[in-house]
């Protein structure tokens, strides 16, 4: 099933609200992949903070970019994140 990315909001802690076509909204967090290859340079916040969309997918103002299967298949539903109380 391959599900593009329709809109994109960075949050703290290097985690990112996805919101797919089927209008499904996920939580990606990067941080696991930031020692990693080309995206470490998304460590520097204000970069990680330019991701936006393109196409059906993202990129951040360095022309990283990101797969949606892959982005769809690490994420976590919006409402099956755990809640601290």
């Amino acid at each position: 099933m391959y599900l593009g990315i329709i809109n994109v909001k960075p949050l703290d802690a290097y985690k990112l609200l996805l919101t797919f076509e089927n209008n499904e909204t996920r939580v990606l967090d990067m941080s696991p992949y930031l020692d990693k290859g080309l995206y470490k340079q998304l460590k520097d916040v204000s970069l990680f903070k330019t991701v936006k969309i393109s196409f059906d997918t993202i990129e951040w103002a360095n022309e990283i970019d990101l797969c949606p299967e892959f982005a769809y298949k690490k994420s976590i539903p919006v409402n099956k994140i755990p809640i601290n109380t």
